[in-house]
């Protein structure tokens, strides 16, 4: 498969998004600069329209068998996101000691970012942390489980349910030897209204935090149109961006509008030819420091709130309630460090595993096809 090095600038974009919309609020900044870095979370849905997109051409070159992919997939995510889990329930016990800065008022963002005191089922949501399950609970049953130990961990629960469900309902349709790409499409786009509909008009106790795929699943069909797209299938990217956009306002989300709208813009940047319009969009995010963000994006994502609540609460000590000390030493500190600690992961940690679950992934499909070839002959 070619290389869509728009989408790795996109993803770098994103990951480097998230990391100051974690920073900004903890910081002496103007008013008008915060509110610009404040939607972390809109990053993070462009995130899952990317997977959407990613996910599906990798289950296309794995020929929809669940072995390899899942193989793949494991090695990609795990190997990092352990020692980063591991790193958060170390810092899990620091307080968020908001008293130390008082310029950040009750009402901040700030103080919904990191993880605060030692949750009381620690148990069992650090077993759905491990597998990756914790968006799968509803409000009554472990109430804050998709954000405690690692916030930023709450959107991994969701891919992996993406996973799961896109997995075995593609290679179903697969069997029937049709494209499965345009009924994906329109299956997740149904999970997504039924999602909405469940929300609306679910108890309280029965609420699903936005970890829960069915609340997400119009993201992930927008990547998979994305994907049908690329392939030349152009009919069908229209209705389905419609029907995002459709949904993303029937909810009240409007400032999400702004998400698949800007997606289609960084998609017609990959596309080749590009339209004029787009080519200087192709060019940044193909420009070297772009590519490299993308290349440890997840692992910044992963690790840059530990890493700045640690520092928070070290750099809140020093500055002892000034405000612009606090500030001159954590925007450095608070980006520097994240970055550095990404690279490292991907160097020595996610590279590594990437490549050989790869080998290994492709070494079993390369086996299952010659059983089928011979079972065939």
């Amino acid at each position: 498969m070619r290389r869509l090095e728009c989408l790795d600038g996109v993803r770098g974009l994103l990951a480097v998004y998230v990391m100051l919309s974690h920073m900004a609020p903890f910081a002496a900044l103007p008013d008008w600069l915060t509110q610009t870095l404040s939607h972390g979370g809109a990053a993070v849905d462009m995130f899952f329209i990317l997977s959407g997109l990613v996910i599906t051409r990798s289950l296309a070159s794995f020929d929809w068998q669940p072995r390899p992919f899942l193989i793949a997939r494991a090695t990609r995510i795990f190997p990092t996101y352990l020692p980063v889990l591991a790193l958060a329930v170390l810092v899990q016990p620091i307080p968020a000691d908001f008293a130390a800065l008082p310029w950040i008022g009750p009402d901040s963002q700030a103080r919904g970012i990191w993880a605060q005191g030692w949750p009381a089922d620690w148990g069992a949501e650090l077993a759905a942390h491990l597998t990756m399950t914790h968006g799968l609970f509803p409000a009554g049953v472990l109430p804050n489980v998709w954000v405690s130990f690692l916030g930023a961990a709450w959107s991994l629960s969701t891919e992996w349910q993406f996973y799961v469900l896109v997995l075995f309902t593609g290679g179903w349709l697969r069997s029937d030897r049709r494209d499965p790409l345009p009924l994906l499409a329109l299956g997740f786009l149904a999970l997504a209204t039924a999602g909405a509909a469940w929300q609306a008009a679910a108890p309280a106790p029965w609420q699903f935090s936005r970890a829960f795929l069915p609340l997400k699943a119009h993201y992930f069909a927008l990547g998979i149109a994305s994907a049908a797209l690329l392939q030349g299938q152009s009919r069908l990217y229209a209705p389905i961006l419609g029907a995002v956009l459709g949904l993303i306002a029937a909810q009240g989300g409007w400032d999400k509008l702004l998400v698949p709208l800007a997606w289609t813009l960084c998609l017609g940047a990959e596309r080749r030819p590009a339209a004029p319009g787009l080519r200087m969009v192709g060019h940044i995010l193909r420009c070297p420091p772009m590519l490299w963000c993308g290349a440890i994006s997840y692992p910044l994502y992963l690790v840059n709130e530990p890493i700045q609540k640690l520092l928070g609460f070290l750099l809140g000590r020093i500055a002892a309630g000034e405000a612009a000390l606090f500030t001159l030493l954590w925007i450095p500190l608070a980006l520097v460090l994240p970055l550095w600690a990404a690279a490292w992961l991907h160097a020595h940690v996610e590279a590594p595993a990437m490549r050989w679950g790869h080998a290994l992934a492709r070494s079993l499909r390369t086996g299952s096809t010659r059983r089928m070839l011979e079972a065939e002959g």
